[in-house]
């Protein structure tokens, strides 16, 4: 197989993987779907980072081996330290400057 046929043969496994979960999850009460948005939410970001990007032969061939290798590759996302929510507070914090300047502008020009 070709790098982009074995990327795309991993792709397709997941993406079954994803509809399973899907499915599974639809199944549930509300409140049960809400404890996994996260986690669909970030198994939704990993498969379209498949869709833009491809692993060299090796790591696919190694990807395709896992019965589930979305579920393996979530399960190393949250192990990870990231700047996540250092980012969401850089957001929280611009985005009330802005407001704070738009409040201080609108007060000058009375």
């Amino acid at each position: 197989m070709t790098n982009e046929e074995l990327n795309t043969a991993l792709y397709e496994k997941m993406f079954s993987e994803q509809e399973t979960y899907r499915a599974w999850l639809l199944a549930q009460p509300p409140e049960e779907i809400l404890n996994h948005t996260y986690e669909y939410t970030v198994r939704e970001d990993i498969l379209m980072s498949l869709e833009y990007n491809s692993l060299p032969n090796t790591q696919v061939q190694a990807l395709l081996k896992s019965p589930s290798p979305l579920a393996d590759v979530f399960a190393a996302w949250e192990d990870r330290e990231t700047s996540y929510m250092e980012e969401i507070w850089q957001t929280v914090t611009g985005r009330a400057k802005e407001e704070t300047q738009k409040f201080r502008n609108a007060q000058k020009e009375r």
